[in-house]
């Protein structure tokens, strides 16, 4: 398996399903090796091999040191970004899964250089398309810059973990961010829209961030969790009455499964990810930014809108339980092409 993001050095979502996926598929019975530009993960069942790198460019550097790699020993490569080099046949089964795409991310990151770095990105995951055996993507919106990929597999969760457990739920409204405070996961604006749009209404309400990089004093309501361990991540989620993330893009949205899987609802901006996972907003609130707030409002105050979309996230966290993604995942190793 290749990710050059894993937990151990990265909070991107990529990293984390990688390293899930790993873990799983040891469990039942593979042998795994994971190279990555990250230091080992502590819980990692499986081997793992470090390629470091120093300066600057290190994703484009780590697609080269691939190519140094003797994969001879290996039935399967299953890549999850940066294989663009391994164009000849390595192994018998060369897997490559899309979690998103530049040219998306490029339409929406602010600054010349930031776009051109995710044109340069998308132009990769082309060629990446096109050396693998097999591509896979997270969701059907992912195809629309590669048309020619059929085959959807989404993100996976743990739903042995993340499982509701209606004694921990919180005894005030709490809404739960999963994300950062700047860029495109707008944690900043959320807590904006929650100051001004809820807690008027709802004074004691708490919205809790799972967050690096907020400021020490976000404002009256916001409680910042910083980094959490995977055990404190599921409380946080049992204990919430809905979780939010207004991301301007989303590949898939890992959290957006997490707390569905956990029973919670899930209010959402209509990026890619959202819209697959709530299916299009049957599974899921779907608001335009400007709205958010009062969207929040809605949900945490009407008992019976909340425990319908509690219900129906349940039922649709069903087809992004781990156990099903690696099913799926095994049948492609063994089937090849």
């Amino acid at each position: 398996m290749i990710s050059y993001y894993l937990p151990s050095g990265s909070k991107i979502g990529v990293g984390y399903q990688a390293h899930e996926l790993a873990n799983a598929l040891v469990r039942r019975g593979h042998r795994v090796d994971m190279f990555s530009a990250c230091p080992p993960v502590e819980d990692a069942l499986y081997a793992h091999h470090e390629l470091r790198l120093r300066g600057s460019l290190r994703t484009f550097r780590f697609a080269l040191a691939l190519r140094h790699v003797d994969y001879s020993g290996y039935d399967v490569i299953h890549a999850h970004g940066d294989d663009y080099w391994l164009w000849r046949r390595r192994v018998p089964v060369h897997v490559r899964t899309m979690h998103g795409t530049g040219f998306e991310e490029a339409l929406r990151i602010p600054g010349i250089k930031e776009k051109l770095r995710m044109l340069l990105l998308g132009v990769t995951e082309v060629l990446a398309s096109l050396v693998a055996d097999v591509t896979v993507a997270v969701s059907p919106q992912t195809r629309r810059w590669m048309p020619w990929v059929r085959r959807v597999i989404p993100n996976g969760v743990d739903t042995a973990r993340f499982r509701p457990d209606p004694a921990r739920r919180a005894d005030v409204p709490t809404v739960l961010f999963v994300g950062t405070w700047g860029n495109r996961k707008r944690g900043a604006v959320l807590a904006r829209e929650f100051q001004q749009h809820v807690l008027p209404d709802a004074p004691d309400a708490r919205l809790e961030m799972v967050c690096r990089d907020a400021p020490s004093d976000p404002g009256p309501g916001v409680h910042v969790l910083g980094a959490l361990t995977d055990a404190e991540l599921v409380q946080a989620y049992q204990r919430a009455w809905v979780f939010c993330l207004p991301s301007e893009y989303e590949g898939f949205g890992i959290p957006y499964a997490e707390a569905m899987a956990s029973g919670v609802p899930v209010v959402a901006t209509p990026n890619v990810g959202a819209r697959y996972v709530t299916d299009d907003g049957r599974a899921g609130l779907l608001s335009d930014i400007d709205a958010l707030g009062r969207a929040l409002l809605r949900v945490l105050t009407d008992d019976v809108e909340r425990e319908a979309l509690a219900k129906v996230s349940l039922e649709r966290s069903r087809a992004f339980a781990l156990s099903s993604v690696l099913d799926r995942y095994e049948a492609v190793y063994r089937g090849g092409r």
